[in-house]
């Protein structure tokens, strides 16, 4: 099982939002369940590339109360992954038995701070990109910022397309 993009984002939206760990492990359901004996590590390129590509963003971990977990520090393996702004999320082969199989109850994080952390990490890739000459990676993110202003909504990306327009001149 090599997941897509948009498989990782249907499967981390069947439950609101997972951690790398609980997607780690969904996806070793999920390979079980194909006569694939893997392990949670066989997934993290896969995971990583749908962060890296807009497929699936990080946020905090919201408590019960709908606050964040913490002081805003919360590294990657405790951030919760959700569909991002390129994502058409979809189900893999026997995902819908995941909510039956996995001890995660669904979850609810609030769409404006999913898009102030995605627009947060827009902008840091952005300035990331310029500043290496990446003209790759620019080309895609400017494909992203009209993604990302659409799906998070009231995130403005004006200016960083302007940067990016300006890096690719």
């Amino acid at each position: 099982m090599d997941p897509s993009g948009d498989e990782l984002a249907g499967i981390v939206d069947l439950f609101g939002g997972l951690t790398r760990a609980e997607l780690g492990e969904a996806l070793v359901e999920l390979a079980f369940r194909d006569g694939a004996d893997r392990e949670p590590a066989d997934f993290a390129d896969a995971i990583d590339a749908a962060v890296a590509e807009y497929y699936l963003v990080a946020v905090e971990r919201p408590t019960e109360g709908g606050e964040s977990e913490g002081n805003g520090e919360q590294t990657d393996e405790e951030s919760l992954l959700v569909p991002g702004p390129v994502a058409f999320p979809e189900l893999p082969e026997h995902a819908t038995d995941l909510p039956h199989i996995m001890d995660v109850s669904g979850r609810h994080v609030d769409r404006e701070r999913v898009g102030e952390a995605a627009e947060e990490r827009f902008r840091a890739d952005t300035a990331r990109a310029v500043a290496a000459g990446d003209v790759e990676r620019m080309t895609a993110l400017l494909d992203v910022s009209y993604e990302l202003e659409a799906w998070a909504a009231p995130v403005e990306l004006s200016t960083a397309r302007d940067r990016l327009d300006d890096a690719l001149s």
